[in-house]
C-alpha cells in the first residue's frame, strides 16, 4: 500500500488567518469560530468519556437503583395478575382468597432466593403461578398429555411440564390409604426417594431429577377427583407429603403444601393421614395450607402426634365457611 498517496494532510498556516483584501476577512473569521467550536466539542466529548470511565462504580450504583425500582414495581404487577385471574368468568377457578393465599406464599419464598414450586394440575391459574414465581423454577404435572404439549408449544422452553399416568380411583381411596399404612415401614415410608418405591400411592415415573429438587412449595390442584371413577388426588397428596419430608436444601427446612378442594372427603382424609393436622396452618374457602418439615430417614410415622379424629380439620373448615359467608 502506498501511504504517501493515500494520506492527505491539511496544514493551517498562521498567515491564512490574516485579513485578505476583497472582503475575505469575514469568511476567515467564520472559519476560525467554526474551528474553535469543533475543538471545544471534541474536548468536551473526550473529557466526558474519561470521567464516565473513571466513575464506573457510580454507573453500577445507578443500575442497582434501577433494579431496586423494578422490584418495587412487582407488587402492582402481581395485584393486576390476581385481579384479572379472579375476575375471569370461569366456574372452576379458585376464589380470590385462595389465590391470594398461594400468591403470598410464592412471593415470600421468592423474595430471598429462587423458589422451587411443584404444581399438580393444569388449571385456569397455571400462568398466574408461573408469572408469580418469576426467576424461580415452576414444574407442572398433569394427567392430560395433550394439554401439556399445548402449553409447551405456546410457551416453549419457558414451560416445564410432565404428564402423569394415575392408576387410582376415588372410589378406592380408603383401601389405598389402608395399604399405605400397612407398608409405612417399607415402600410407603415418609422419607424416601420415590423413584425407587413400589408404594401404591407413590408417583415413581417422573423424570429422575424431580425427586431430588428441594421443593419449597407444592400445590395439589389435580388430577380430577369430582366423581368415584376419576383418579382422585390421593397419589398427589401422598407424593407431596413424602417430597416435603425428604427435602434437603432449598430456601428452608419446611415445605408449604396447599391442597385445593379440601372440603371433599378424599382430599380431606388423605391430607389428615399424610400431611397431618399438626401441620395445618389455615383453611381458606376450600384451600388447606400445611407447612411440613423434613424428617429423619429412619422415621416411619407421617404424623408426630395423634390425628385427633379430625377435630382441627373440622374446626378449620367450619371457620372458613363462617368467614366466607
Amino acid at each position: 500500500m502506498d501511504f504517501g498517496t493515500a494520506t492527505k494532510l491539511i496544514l493551517l498556516h498562521p498567515t491564512s488567518i490574516h485579513k485578505q483584501p476583497g472582503g475575505g476577512g469575514a469568511a476567515t473569521t467564520h472559519r476560525l469560530w467554526l474551528l474553535l467550536v469543533v475543538t471545544l466539542f471534541t474536548f468536551t466529548f473526550l473529557l466526558t468519556l474519561i470521567n464516565s470511565t473513571k466513575h464506573s462504580p457510580s454507573t453500577s450504583a445507578a443500575d442497582s437503583s434501577a433494579s431496586a425500582t423494578a422490584i418495587h414495581l412487582l407488587k402492582p404487577v402481581t395485584d393486576a395478575l390476581l385481579h384479572y385471574a379472579a375476575a375471569a368468568n370461569i366456574t372452576d377457578r379458585m376464589t380470590s382468597a385462595e389465590m391470594e393465599t398461594i400468591s403470598a406464599a410464592i412471593l415470600s419464598c421468592s423474595a430471598s432466593s429462587p423458589c422451587n414450586v411443584l404444581i399438580f394440575g393444569l388449571t385456569h391459574e397455571t400462568l398466574l403461578w408461573k408469572a408469580l414465581n418469576h426467576g424461580g423454577r415452576t414444574v407442572f404435572l398433569d394427567e392430560n398429555e395433550y394439554l401439556i404439549s399445548k402449553y409447551e408449544q405456546s410457551l416453549g422452553t419457558d414451560f416445564e411440564g410432565y404428564d402423569v399416568q394415575y392408576t387410582t380411583k376415588v372410589s378406592k381411596f380408603r383401601e389405598l390409604i389402608d395399604a399405605v399404612k400397612d407398608r409405612r415401614r417399607n415402600e410407603c415410608r415418609p422419607v424416601q426417594n420415590l423413584l425407587f418405591s413400589d408404594c401404591k400411592l407413590g408417583i415413581n415415573d417422573l423424570p429422575n431429577h424431580l425427586y431430588v429438587i428441594p421443593w419449597d412449595l407444592i400445590l395439589v390442584d389435580g388430577p380430577k377427583g369430582y366423581s368415584p371413577k376419576t383418579p382422585g388426588r390421593m397419589s398427589a397428596i401422598f407424593t407431596a407429603a413424602v417430597l416435603a419430608r425428604s427435602k434437603k436444601g432449598g430456601s428452608g427446612d419446611k415445605t408449604h403444601v396447599f391442597i385445593h378442594d379440601f372440603d371433599r372427603e378424599a382430599e380431606r382424609i388423605c391430607s389428615r393421614e399424610f400431611l397431618c393436622e399438626e401441620n395445618l396452618v389455615e383453611v381458606k374457602d376450600s384451600l388447606a395450607h400445611f407447612v411440613v418439615g423434613e424428617m429423619e430417614s429412619d422415621s416411619f410415622e407421617f404424623c408426630r402426634v395423634s390425628k385427633g379424629k379430625g377435630r382441627k380439620v373440622k374446626a378449620a373448615l367450619s371457620s372458613s365457611r363462617t368467614t366466607s359467608s
